[in-house]
């Protein structure tokens, strides 16, 4: 398994009228940790596009434990479970605020298009190649 942390302050654009970070929020929240656990493994997404590979999002789930507040940091957790063998690849995200409480937990599905024609593909090689390490009792 792969895990990376992301943390984020959150701002006054992030809340509501209650005080709360909006819920619709978490989506966003979960993107910049995406992105940031890609770039951890050693290339970014803009590469990633420059290759000739996208990842729409094709499925999200979220729950929420707890609600955040204004000027918290978030720690978002990112787990890569596996190295995909199709055309999906999920992210799975635990959100906690400084306390350690778990807010938010969700997951993220992704599909690998070509850029070209927007077309479904399996993962590319070099992606494949950089999880790979994290995860030595998978079959190639």
């Amino acid at each position: 398994m792969y895990h990376f942390v992301t943390s984020i302050r959150t701002c006054y654009a992030d809340v509501d009228q209650m005080g709360f970070v909006y819920y619709g929020n978490y989506p966003k929240f979960y993107e910049i940790a995406r992105t940031e656990t890609i770039r951890s493994l050693g290339i970014s997404y803009k590469e990633m596009e420059e290759k000739g590979v996208m990842m729409p999002v094709v499925e999200i789930n979220l729950r929420y434990k707890r609600p955040a507040h204004y000027d918290e940091i978030l720690s978002i957790h990112t787990f890569v479970k596996e190295i995909p063998q199709g055309p999906k690849m999920t992210f799975f995200h635990e959100v906690y605020n400084e306390n350690g409480d778990l807010l938010n937990e969700g997951s993220v599905t992704l599909a690998f298009m070509r850029s070209s024609d927007h077309k479904p593909c399996r993962i590319p090689e070099f992606l494949k190649e950089l999880l790979r390490p994290h995860f030595p009792f998978q079959a190639k």
